[in-house]
């Protein structure tokens, strides 16, 4: 006489449901892609006004146009980690929006403080102020974001 196993069919949909639900979401799908686009859109704005201010007008307010340069290449650098699946990225990704809060913070309490330093506006100037206070919200989300998505960081 032949046992039949007890309870097969639950192990047979236990192990259904843990072969179709695959490996864990990568940083880089849902929320992560909304956040990738928005560093791609901040990187391109901050670089191309920063290169044309730098070119046409340098001299009115060259420490303010350095800042957006500097910010909109931050900004690629977050962009391209965030979207990489390579070793080191996660790291690199922390490094950058990190810099990037930190940069936020600075500057954003400098320009509020010192308004003499910044004759005209930079990225960061007033929190993101002339970007709709996204250069301040994003690294704080970004943050979060690789902080729930940490176990990535050595895949």
């Amino acid at each position: 006489m032949s046992q039949k196993p007890r309870n097969s069919r639950i192990l047979q949909a236990a192990e259904a449901k843990k072969s179709a639900a695959g490996p864990k979401p990568s940083r880089t799908t849902g929320l992560g892609r909304v956040i990738i686009a928005v560093y791609g859109i901040l990187a391109l704005a901050a670089t191309v006004r920063a290169v044309y201010q730098i070119v046409s007008k340098f001299d009115e307010a060259p420490e303010a146009y350095v800042l957006s340069l500097i910010s909109g290449l931050i900004y690629f650098v977050a962009t391209f980690s965030l979207s990489s699946a390579k070793p080191h990225a996660w790291l690199v990704s922390l490094w950058a929006v990190s810099i990037e809060l930190a940069g936020v913070l600075v500057v954003g309490t400098l320009s509020l403080t010192h308004p003499e330093i910044f004759a005209h506006p930079s990225v960061w100037s007033g929190f993101g102020e002339g970007y709709g206070y996204i250069p301040l919200v994003l690294p704080i989300v970004g943050l979060w974001w690789l902080y729930r998505n940490r176990s990535e960081r050595h895949s």
